[in-house]
């Protein structure tokens, strides 16, 4: 099947990373579905590439079915998957509770779990398929007041790997990409909980080499490369986008 033809479904797609690797898997070519809780973002994203908006709550596995169904009904199997669905509070970890954790949990790390053993079997049949988990470098370093957030990122990491070993036979690549601080409307919430939020934002700012934030399109071409033909001999890698904040 040629690249062209190729369906790409995107988690998350009305976010601001989601929205920018949606333009860019677009760009490419592809038949994209932009999936998404915000079912009018998803709908304006859609719009604007020319693909398909998914009502997609990923905590719910009877939606994540649904939604494969209807992407399937509607553009054909899914043959690239990039999870871009997250969620986040700023909470020191003695600070977190049970419903807390189940929740980030449920988000970031079983939310990509139900989509991609939902997609993956579309994926084997094609005998092709790409698979971009959106982790974080706080799964690679580490991040105060977000430790459940990060064990959940690195949980991604550990599965991109597993999926990577399992179906690399049946032409399936699975990689990870690891934005660093990035300037998207969850990292403008997150800041604004903290009265400290614009002194955290700059420390941020003079920390990362390239001096600024990343931006959603900094992080989108990492990840469309990844959800390439060409980066068919890459699987299992864990990719920083952090301009040099992280060198691991």
């Amino acid at each position: 099947m040629h690249e062209a033809k190729r369906v790409a479904l995107v988690t998350g797609g009305a976010g601001g990373i989601g929205a920018a690797v949606c333009r860019a898997l677009a760009a490419q070519g592809r038949a994209v579905a932009v999936a998404d809780l915000d079912v009018a973002g998803a709908a304006l994203v859609a719009a604007e590439i020319g693909g398909l908006g998914v009502a997609l709550d990923v905590t719910d596995p009877a939606a994540v079915e649904h939604a494969l169904g209807e992407v399937r009904a509607k553009l054909g199997p899914v043959a690239v998957l990039v999870s871009c669905a997250g969620w986040d509070e700023m909470r020191p970890f003695a600070d977190t509770d049970e419903a807390f954790q189940a929740r980030v949990l449920d988000v970031n790390l079983a939310g990509p779990i139900r989509v991609l053993r939902a997609a993956l079997p579309d994926m084997r049949a094609q005998r092709f398929g790409r698979v971009v988990l959106v982790s974080s470098d706080a799964a690679r370093v580490g991040s105060s007041g977000e430790a459940i957030y990060a064990a959940a990122k690195g949980g991604l990491i550990a599965l991109a790997k597993s999926v990577a070993r399992e179906a690399v036979r049946d032409g399936v690549t699975a990689n990870c990409v690891c934005p660093g601080p990035t300037d998207t409307p969850l990292f403008r919430g997150l800041a604004q909980q903290s009265d400290d939020g614009d002194r955290i934002t700059q420390a941020l700012e003079r920390a990362i080499p390239m001096r600024r934030l990343g931006l959603p399109g900094d992080v989108a071409p990492a990840i469309a490369f990844l959800a390439s033909d060409e980066a068919g001999y890459i699987t299992g890698q864990t990719l920083s986008v952090s301009g040099g904040l992280t060198m691991v």
